[in-house]
C-alpha cells in the first residue's frame, strides 16, 4: 500500500497508509445476494435494480447498459467473458452513478450586487449567474443617474457603484431562458421622476418585445399558471420607501448574524421579536400611463395592523411585502392567516435592510405559509442558501416548485395548515452513509491539515417544519481520505412534502473552527430509495468534480 508524507518540522516527517476505496459490507452483502459464483450479470443487475433501487421501470436493456458504460475504467477486472461484474465493477457502479434525485419560483434579493450591500459593485455579472442558476425573479432598484437623464441600477444611500438598468435588461433578455422556458418576474423597485418611468417603460419595451406579459386593463382574479407564460418577461413593483422603513424598525445588533450555529442555519424554532412593526404606508402612484400599463403585478404596503394586510379580496390577486423579522413575528400568532393568504395572493419575503454583508435567513419560515417569493442574497453563501438550492432541485430545476396541496386549499372542514401544530408521523426516511471519497482528488495534501490526513465526519438532518426538524453527526475518522462511517439514521416526517435532506461533511478541528468539506441538499418528496453516489458542492453551490458520498436512502 502506498503511503503519504507530512513535514512535522525541519528535520521530521510522518508517513501515513493512504487508504484505497474498498466496498462497505453491505455492497458486498448485497452483490452476494445479487450474483452468481462470483458474476452479476445484466439479469442480476435488473433485479437488484427493481428490488433494491425501486427502479420499476428498468429494463435488463438498461441493466446492460450499466455494464457497457465500464469500459472505460480498465483498471477493473470486470467479468466481460462472463458477461457481467465483479464485486469491485459492481461498488464502482454503484459510486459512479451521481443521483439521489404547483409552482413557487426561486428569488434573488438585490440580484444585481457582486458583494455586500453597502459598498460592493452593481453588475449584470450577478443577474447572468442567477438566471443561469434557474432564479426565476430578478431585483432591481432603480434610480436616475447622476445626471438625472438616465435609468441606472444601485442599492440606493449605499456606497455601491451603479450599473445602467439597459445592461442588465439586455442580460436578462439573454439569458432569461437559458436553465428554464418558466417566466421571469424582474421586481423594480422604483425611485424615479415620472419622465424617466416613461424612459424604463420604453426600454422593457423594446428590449423585451413580445416576451413581455401585459396584462390588460383588468386585475388577476387569480394566479395564472406558469405553464401558461412560459418564455414570458413579468413585471412586478414594490413601494420605493419600503427598504427605509425596514430601516427603521428598531432591532437586535446583527453581529451574530455572520455566526454559522445550528439554530439559524436549521430554524428550529420560529424567533419571538421584541420589538413592534412601523406603520405602512401605500404605495407610490405611478404618473406615467406606460409605464404603469407594462405592471402585471402590483405591490403595495398597507396601512395600519399587519393583520389586516392578510385580508383577502375574492375579487383580485394582490402582492403583499414583508421583511424577514415581519413574517417571523406575523407566523406567531397568525400562521393561519398567513397560509390563507397565501392561497390567493402573492406574499413576498425579503431580508432585513440591516443585513449589510448579504447574508441570508431561513427560508423555510416563508415556504411553509405558502409565501410564493422568497428573496435570497444571492451572493450571500451559506446554509440558507443552500436550502433553497435544495428546494428548487425539485421539479427538474425549472425554478418553480408547485406548493404542497394542503398550502393550496383548505381541507373538508375548511381547516388551514398549521406549521407549529405538531401532526402524526407519515413516514420515516432511514439515511445509511456508508464513506465517502475523493477529497484527494479536489484538494491539496494539506489543506485540512498540514501535518497529516483530514479527520472527516458527517452531518445529516432534515429542515423542515419544526417537529422534523434535526440534526444528527457520524463519528470523527482520524487521518483517512476515505472515511467510511458506515452509519444509519432515521428521521421521523410529519410533513414530508416540505422537508428538505440536508448532508454537509467537515474536517474536526481541534485548536481551530472545523474546516468545510461540502454538503448537498435534496427535497425528501424526490429522493429515490437505494444505493445512491450522493455529489457534493462547495459553499457557493457549486459541485466538486470528485467528491461524493455513497448512502443509501429507505422509506420505511
Amino acid at each position: 500500500m502506498s503511503k503519504q508524507t507530512y513535514r512535522i518540522c525541519f528535520c521530521c516527517q510522518r508517513r501515513f497508509k493512504l487508504a484505497v476505496s474498498e466496498a462497505p459490507i453491505e455492497i458486498k452483502i448485497l452483490f452476494d445476494n445479487y450474483s452468481e459464483n462470483g458474476v452479476m450479470t445484466a439479469q442480476h443487475l435488473h433485479s437488484f435494480m427493481i428490488q433494491e433501487q425501486k427502479e420499476v421501470k428498468a429494463t435488463v436493456q438498461d441493466a446492460q447498459a450499466i455494464i457497457d458504460s465500464l469500459k472505460d475504467l480498465r483498471h477493473l477486472n470486470v467479468l466481460r467473458s462472463k458477461g457481467g461484474l465483479n464485486l469491485e465493477a459492481f461498488f464502482q457502479v454503484s459510486i459512479r452513478r451521481p443521483e439521489p434525485s404547483t409552482l413557487a419560483p426561486t428569488r434573488g434579493h438585490n440580484s444585481y450586487l457582486t458583494g455586500n450591500q453597502l459598498s460592493s459593485d452593481c453588475s449584470d455579472v450577478p443577474i447572468i449567474h442567477a438566471l443561469q442558476r434557474g432564479v426565476r425573479v430578478i431585483e432591481l432598484d432603480i434610480w436616475p443617474n447622476s445626471t438625472k437623464d438616465d435609468v441606472s441600477v444601485l442599492h440606493g444611500r449605499t456606497l455601491t457603484a451603479p450599473v445602467a438598468l439597459i445592461k442588465c435588461l439586455r442580460s436578462i433578455k439573454e439569458y432569461a431562458f437559458s436553465a428554464s422556458d418558466y417566466p421571469v418576474v424582474i421586481t423594480l423597485e422604483d425611485h424615479l421622476t415620472p419622465d424617466l418611468q416613461a424612459k424604463v417603460a420604453q426600454m422593457l419595451t423594446e428590449t423585451f418585445g413580445d416576451m413581455l406579459f401585459l396584462p390588460g386593463a383588468e386585475c388577476f382574479k387569480e394566479l395564472p399558471s406558469p405553464e401558461l407564460l412560459r418564455k414570458r418577461i413579468i413585471i412586478s413593483t414594490k413601494p420605493p420607501k419600503e427598504y427605509l422603513e425596514a430601516k427603521d424598525v428598531k432591532e437586535k445588533d446583527d453581529s451574530q448574524r455572520g455566526k454559522d450555529t445550528d439554530e439559524e442555519a436549521w430554524g428550529k424554532e420560529v424567533p419571538c421579536l421584541k420589538h413592534q412593526f412601523s406603520s405602512a404606508t401605500d404605495g407610490k402612484q405611478f404618473a406615467a400611463p406606460e409605464y404603469k400599463r407594462l405592471i402585471s403585478i402590483h405591490a403595495g404596503k398597507p396601512k395600519g395592523d399587519l393583520k389586516d394586510a392578510l385580508r383577502v379580496d375574492p375579487d383580485k390577486v394582490r402582492r403583499l411585502s414583508l421583511s424577514e423579522q415581519q413574517l417571523e413575528k406575523l407566523a406567531i400568532q397568525h400562521g393561519k392567516d398567513i397560509v390563507r393568504f397565501t392561497q390567493r395572493n402573492m406574499l413576498r419575503i425579503y431580508p432585513k435592510g440591516t443585513c449589510i454583508n448579504s447574508s441570508n435567513y431561513n427560508p423555510l419560515i416563508g415556504w411553509m405559509h405558502g409565501a410564493q417569493m422568497v428573496a435570497f442574497n444571492m451572493q450571500g453563501y451559506g446554509r440558507s442558501l443552500w436550502l433553497m438550492h435544495g428546494m428548487f432541485r425539485a421539479n427538474g430545476g425549472c425554478g418553480y416548485v408547485k406548493k404542497p396541496e394542503f398550502l393550496l386549499k383548505s381541507g373538508p372542514h375548511n381547516e388551514l395548515f398549521d406549521p407549529k401544530v405538531e401532526l402524526p408521523v407519515k413516514k420515516t426516511l432511514k439515511v445509511t452513509i456508508y464513506m465517502g471519497e475523493g477529497w484527494n482528488n479536489d484538494f491539496e495534501d494539506t489543506h485540512f491539515d498540514a501535518f497529516s490526513p483530514p479527520d472527516f465526519y458527517a452531518r445529516v438532518g432534515i429542515a423542515g417544519v419544526p417537529a422534523d426538524t434535526v440534526m444528527k453527526k457520524t463519528k470523527t475518522l482520524e487521518n483517512n481520505w476515505i472515511p467510511a462511517w458506515n452509519e444509519e439514521f432515521e428521521f421521523p416526517l410529519t410533513v414530508p412534502e416540505l422537508a428538505l435532506l440536508r448532508i454537509e461533511v467537515h474536517e474536526y478541528d481541534m485548536s481551530e473552527k472545523d474546516d468545510f468539506g461540502g454538503q448537498s441538499c435534496f427535497p425528501v418528496s424526490e429522493l429515490r430509495e437505494g444505493i445512491r453516489a450522493v455529489p457534493l458542492h462547495d459553499r457557493k453551490g457549486d459541485m466538486y468534480k470528485s467528491v461524493k458520498l455513497l448512502m443509501r436512502f429507505q422509506f420505511v
